[in-house]
């Protein structure tokens, strides 16, 4: 059974990574960002169809969420060669190309395991994305089925709702009143 994260510390994770340039490899820890926001998302598998349209999504609008002082991890239970590759190959081929921020690779399932993502009958990862504040604690968490591509506009909306630190009413916007 998944257990709720929101309101509680979020779990310490440390993994290797391939840089979103897929020029070298990386070692990527919760610790490295501290004192920002942070959007982590998990994905089930390089290589496939729906997600490199959400990682590219994330990618291409990488420079709100920096506006809005956060930063940005995809994670799966591929490599970190795995990665790279796909990160280095032609979009017309199948690959991911340049992306804007680092792919972490939990092979050993413990952080998608941590985070209540993890499905064991197929040793992949649901799609969860987890919204972590300044201090590292989880203020948002949203898990998908694996066919359906989460709204890179939303997580903006929500991102910039929970920075207010106020009540935002269903369907608030930035710029609109606060409860």
């Amino acid at each position: 059974m998944m257990e709720r994260l929101v309101g509680k510390e979020a779990p310490c994770f440390k993994m290797n990574g391939a840089k979103g340039d897929g020029s070298d490899f990386v070692e990527i820890k919760l610790e490295d960002y501290k004192g920002k926001w942070l959007v982590m998302f998990f994905y089930p598998l390089d290589f496939t169809f729906v997600c490199p349209t959400e990682i590219t999504a994330f990618s291409d609008r990488y420079e709100d969420f920096k506006k809005l002082g956060a930063d940005v991890l995809a994670v799966s239970c591929d490599s970190e060669f795995s990665h790279q590759a796909w990160i280095k190959q032609d979009k017309n081929a199948g690959g991911l190309g340049q992306i804007n921020f680092p792919i972490a690779a939990d092979k050993k399932y413990e952080v998608a395991k941590s985070f209540g993502v993890f499905m064991e009958d197929e040793a992949i990862s649901l799609r969860g994305l987890f919204i972590i504040d300044p201090e590292g604690q989880v203020k948002y968490q949203v898990v998908h089925d694996l066919n359906v591509g989460r709204n890179v506009d939303e997580t903006l909306r929500v991102l910039k709702a929970l920075q207010t630190g106020g009540m935002c009413p269903a369907n608030w916007e930035e710029g609109e009143d606060l409860l």
